[in-house]
């Protein structure tokens, strides 16, 4: 049998810290990632407070150029919890939001010309903010609201208007947790991250879109039911 490695697909999470916390117990990418067991690799690949500007500047080295014969099935781009941080209290995160649609709109022309097609990339806008939750955990770290929910609602439209410019999917999860003027409160831990109910509301939409982009991928390496037990050899690929 030849020593050569099986070349498993990857689907790549990038994003902030609501994708670095994904693979957390409950998380939405860890759901992801058993929904995808046998099929392909699920890397997070989350940095935690970045924002676009940095995302598209480390990008390059976060997924480079596939290896020949790589596939990646799939990339989900998440961004915006930090870029909509309100420029006077943390000038540090904050993005303006003309910059923030065009570097999302550089993140997508990177991975288009490392051979990373628009029907590969999921982008997904961030959550809306409790404002009340989170500035409670603002002022516990000795500052105050730092973000408001009418500013992350204009992000979430620029992200959802630079996909439709781009042809790509969208996830706009600001939207859908916020329809009918229902209490989004219970989707979120602290105001901003994600519970574990906000975890599965993601995980949920996401799959129905991803699934898309995975379902025919093959089961890597047959069932053990299929395996020839007196020749086990003969029943892998080679």
């Amino acid at each position: 049998m030849s020593a050569r490695g099986i070349l498993w697909p990857k689907v790549i999470l990038f994003g902030d810290s609501i994708t670095q916390q994904s693979f957390d117990r409950g998380g939405w990418g860890a759901a992801i990632a058993n929904r995808l067991v046998r099929k392909c690799d699920v890397l997070n690949r989350g940095l935690s407070g970045y924002n676009t500007r940095w995302a598209l500047s480390v990008l390059p080295k976060i997924i480079p150029q596939p290896a020949n014969q790589e596939t990646i099935a799939a990339v989900t781009v998440m961004f915006g919890a930090n870029d909509s941080a309100l420029k006077d209290i943390n000038p540090v995160q904050h993005i303006p939001l003309t910059e923030y649609a065009e570097n999302l709109k550089g993140i997508v022309q990177y991975l288009k010309s490392i051979g990373i097609c628009e029907d590969k990339v999921i982008m997904v806008t961030p959550p809306p903010l409790d404002e009340s939750a989170w500035e409670e955990e603002c002022i516990a770290k000795g500052s105050k609201l730092n973000r408001c929910n009418s500013v992350t609602n204009q992000y979430a439209a620029a992200c959802v208007k630079v996909a439709e410019e781009c042809g790509i999917d969208v996830l706009d999860l600001c939207t859908l947790m916020q329809m009918k003027n229902q209490d989004f409160s219970s989707y979120l831990s602290d105001g901003l991250h994600l519970s574990e109910k906000g975890n599965t509301f993601l995980e949920t939409h996401l799959w129905a879109l991803l699934v898309k982009k995975t379902e025919r991928l093959p089961m890597i390496l047959p069932h053990w039911s299929n395996v020839d037990h007196l020749n086990p050899e003969a029943s892998f690929p080679v």
